[in-house]
Parts: structure tokens; C-alpha cells; sequence
């Protein structure tokens, strides 16, 4: 499992993450930050590496957890 101090989110990758907590779609967060729905997927993507998760949901639940967001 990623260590705490390991686990470095990008701003855009907090972002991502924030949105999709208040339950927005790639789409939507896309035209929200003004970026395209693949950036975000890429971000989205990213996040859920850095963090060891298989789904946006986890994604978002293990950042809130360990403070990231």
C-alpha cells in the first residue's frame, strides 16, 4: 500500500477528485475547469494510480481519508 508521505496529488488531480465527490461526470468537470473530458480522465487516471485504487469512488474515499483533499 502507497505510503502517506508517497502519495503527492497534483492540483488539477485534487480537482478531479473534488469534483467527482460532489458527483459531477468527466464531462461536466471538464467544462468546469475548461479542459477537455479525456484531461480530466487523464488526471482522473493519474490520481487513481498514485493512490492504488480500481474506481473513481475508492479513488475519492482514499484521498479523503488520508487528508489529500
Amino acid at each position: 500500500m502507497a505510503d502517506v508521505q508517497e502519495v503527492v496529488l497534483s492540483e488539477r488531480e485534487k480537482q478531479c477528485l473534488r469534483w467527482i465527490e460532489q458527483g459531477k461526470s468527466s464531462w461536466e468537470i471538464g467544462v468546469i475547469l475548461n479542459v477537455s473530458e479525456n484531461t480530466v480522465n487523464f488526471h482522473v487516471k493519474n490520481a487513481m494510480r498514485k493512490l492504488e485504487t480500481t474506481s473513481r469512488t475508492q479513488c475519492v474515499v482514499k484521498a479523503r481519508r488520508l487528508g489529500l483533499i
